[in-house]
């Protein structure tokens, strides 16, 4: 038999429907390739596992909480105290993951409101509304769980960023930041993607993902929805395609009463506030060998820029670029000085999300899907301006 030169996503799926189906995680497949090579590698495996779980601040999820008796329209809301969105429906809110509790301790916010609700708890609803006619009631106050939502779905704004930064201080105090405590004088370093296992890195010019594409979500099938914000494909890249800082966002959307507190945490950055722990796996098919040789990088490959959180400015000054792989290897050398370095990607979680929707696909429970449309491939990105 001549050897196989592409493959489509309808094969793909008809293997799993098969049971005959050859997936591995992003690790297995880099190790495949360093054993065999791209060609063999791409005769063997059918499809990809990635996987990441790191904090997501822009996520949040939408709530219809049904209506009272009398009916209120709600125009402010609390649940567990934290603020909920309640613009755009009578009994609809948005509870975003970064909201802090207006009464609770400051540690507790919508991530945490939001991984409550997917575990099973009961959570105290507040609402004020604004009384009209046909929704005559001025206050309510209950208890929610997802159970008795009609609706309880993530929509993330901006998720699975396909690169990021590393964050240090060259000042002389500490400072809080969203990627957590960064000490004084470069006395620690923080990053935030899980380097080679990250999903998009894996496809960075985005050839096998699109709107609509099916992932793995908070433990639960979701979808590629749109573009994420701040969506920027064309930041710089190295001759291997890969970005050498933020770029490419995904916008994701997923039913949440399917979901797992495993998957989906709260937590909480002193003196930044709360945000989501969260993990995405994307499906990669292998549909030709430039798949497989993209997917190959490994993180000596890849590189993120080392950025100065001092000098208080949208531009921030960089220390220039380190490799995953000196990340990974717990600490990094900074103007002549070993700094340690953190990452608050847990590549443990990142490894089990690859995992489990490696074997999910195995049982044939989780079907590829073809993408609707392609994400934006040229997006400029622009400051605020002020008048």
């Amino acid at each position: 038999m001549p050897a196989v030169k592409t493959r489509t996503i309808a094969d793909i799926n008809q293997k799993i429907a098969d049971g005959t189906v050859t997936v591995l995680t992003v690790q297995e497949l880099k190790a495949l390739v360093a054993e065999v090579g791209v060609s063999s590698a791409f005769q063997q495996v059918d499809a990809i596992a990635t996987g990441t779980f790191e904090p997501m601040d822009a996520s949040g999820a939408v709530l219809n909480v049904g209506h009272s008796d009398p009916p209120i329209k709600m125009a402010r809301a609390t649940i567990n105290d934290v603020p909920a969105y309640a613009g755009f429906g009578a009994v609809d809110l948005y509870l975003g993951a970064s909201q802090p509790s207006e009464r609770r301790d400051e540690r507790y916010g919508g991530g945490h409101a939001i991984s409550d609700l997917i575990a099973g708890k009961s959570l105290h609803l507040h609402a004020v509304g604004h009384v009209t006619d046909c929704y005559p009631r001025a206050e309510i106050d209950t208890q929610i769980t997802k159970d008795r939502l009609n609706q309880f779905y993530l929509f993330n704004p901006r998720n699975a960023y396909q690169n990021f930064i590393v964050g240090v201080n060259g000042g002389d105090r500490t400072l809080y930041t969203y990627l957590g405590p960064l000490q004084p004088r470069l006395g620690n370093a923080v990053y935030s993607n899980p380097g080679c296992l990250s999903p998009l890195i894996n496809d960075p010019e985005l050839k096998t993902v699109g709107i609509g594409t099916r992932i793995f979500l908070g433990g639960a099938q979701g979808y590629i929805a749109w573009e994420g914000t701040q969506h920027f494909p064309n930041q710089k890249r190295l001759p291997n395609h890969t970005p050498i800082g933020p770029a490419a966002t995904l916008a994701l959307i997923g039913n949440a009463k399917d979901m797992s507190d495993r998957w989906v945490r709260g937590c909480y950055f002193r003196g930044y506030g709360p945000s989501l722990m969260l993990g995405v796996g994307i499906p990669i098919p292998v549909l030709t060998p430039e798949v497989v040789e993209r997917a190959a990088v490994s993180d000596s490959d890849l590189v993120a820029p080392v950025i100065d959180f001092a000098i208080p400015r949208r531009v921030r000054p960089s220390f220039g670029m380190v490799s995953y792989e000196q990340l990974k290897s717990g600490q990094v050398m900074l103007n002549g000085q070993t700094v340690r370095v953190a990452s608050l990607a847990s590549l443990y979680m990142s490894q089990a999300v690859a995992e489990t929707l490696r074997d999910e696909i195995r049982a044939g429970r989780f079907l590829l899907s073809e993408a609707v449309a392609p994400l934006p491939s040229d997006r400029p990105f622009f400051p605020l301006q002020e008048n």
